[in-house]
């Protein structure tokens, strides 16, 4: 019933739909990032503020050393995989013999860079050296492997697989990565703060909260104490202490937010227990003999999780704007860890120019994921309100 009411919410349901695409885009990780570099850190400072919709040819040179592919599952778990070839934006080129020689790209479309020359065989493998005779180059792999190819053959291999055309769909950020990636590699970021933290905010709020309201007296009046403690200092304030004592990093975020959320949960339980204690259901499991934690934890609570999860959708809220502003302090994630707040912070400076949309695509994420967490939010208390049946 609670979840026919929510699908009538057409905000509740555009905000779902936001959060479930989010997720799989955190999910699926590098898999659909057009960089699918660890944590979309590919750097090439002459692609640097590149406008929306910039494409530039260039050459992926193999790196000189072993390479093994990650698997699925390693790529999916740890933010990306090593290319095992670097790019070469170039601004003209043309064969000789045996080698590419031309111009790398300088940033200005009008001007040529530095030039270079590298032979075919050192674009397509991983080489420790060549031997080349008439037209035959023997190639000694850094596996320790020898192949024989001739000149057409690896002009052929260059042409098919080495020579590329890429396109920023969003342009690319002043270190000269591509923007839409970094986008979606910080959205893991917003996301497993906001759902670590809750979870951490619902155990420590539950737990306490259900003990206050439960047992009462003393228990409670320590516990109401504490809460009243944390509640009366700024949230930002206590999260950034709580950083600066545990250190910078992503994971002290985790424990920095979690730990300052607990209060509402806490408040939140403690009233519902309060009033459930004393009703019916609970008076007959108490003369049936049960212990107190299976009346807590497998008969109240229950039947008071409608307020918990609505207040919980509100912390995820939370949880990634004060993410978004540790990160925009330099206390948050560290670089080169992809987030929405540290991207405002290295782009801000170009809200007044052209380049605006630097600083404006991270804020408008932040606001999109928060305001559908807003929205689910807002429905769910409708949804989950047996008064509105």
């Amino acid at each position: 019933m609670a979840w026919a009411r929510f699908k009538q919410n057409k905000l509740a349901v555009f905000g779902l739909s936001i959060i479930a695409l989010a997720t799989v885009i955190a999910i699926l990780g590098s898999l659909l990032r057009p960089d699918s570099s660890v944590d979309a850190n590919s750097q090439a400072l002459a692609l640097s503020k590149k406008p929306i919709g910039f494409e530039i040819e260039g050459i992926e040179v193999q790196k000189n050393h072993t390479y093994s592919a990650p698997g699925f599952f390693a790529q999916l778990f740890f933010g990306g995989k090593d290319e095992p070839y670097n790019f070469l934006p170039v601004y003209a080129y043309q064969f000789s013999n045996d080698s590419i020689r031309g111009f790398q790209y300088s940033g200005n479309d009008s001007i040529a860079g530095r030039p270079f020359q590298i032979h075919l065989a050192d674009v397509l493998y991983s080489i420790e050296g060549v031997n080349s005779e008439n037209g035959i180059h023997q190639i000694t792999l850094v596996s320790g492997d020898v192949i024989e190819r001739t000149t057409s053959e690896l002009r052929s291999q260059v042409e098919s697989g080495s020579l590329v055309k890429r396109t920023y769909w969003l342009g690319t950020d002043k270190f000269g990565r591509d923007l839409l990636s970094r986008l979606m590699a910080g959205t893991i970021v917003s996301l497993s703060v906001g759902f670590i933290s809750v979870f951490i905010s619902l155990v420590l709020g539950i737990g306490l909260g259900a003990l206050a309201g439960y047992y009462g007296g003393w228990i409670d009046d320590v516990i109401t104490w504490l809460i009243n403690v944390i509640w009366s200092i700024p949230t930002l304030l206590l999260v950034i202490a709580i950083t600066f004592a545990l250190g910078k990093g992503f994971v002290q975020v985790f424990i920095a937010v979690g730990m300052t959320m607990w209060v509402e949960v806490a408040r939140v339980v403690r009233g519902q227990v309060l009033s459930a204690r004393n009703l019916e259901y609970v008076e007959a499991a108490k003369a049936l003999g049960y212990r107190p934690a299976r009346i807590i934890f497998k008969h109240i609570l229950p039947n008071i999780m409608g307020p918990v999860i609505v207040v919980s959708a509100a912390n995820f809220a939370s949880a990634i704007l004060l993410e978004a502003g540790l990160s925009f302090l330099g206390i948050g994630a560290q670089i080169p860890t992809p987030s929405w707040g540290q991207m405002i912070k290295e782009h801000y400076t170009y809200i007044t120019t052209d380049m605006a949309y630097l600083a404006i695509l991270p804020g408008l994420c932040i606001l999109m994921l928060v305001l559908s967490f807003m929205l689910i939010g807002s429905g769910l208390r409708d949804s989950l309100d047996t008064r509105s049946a």
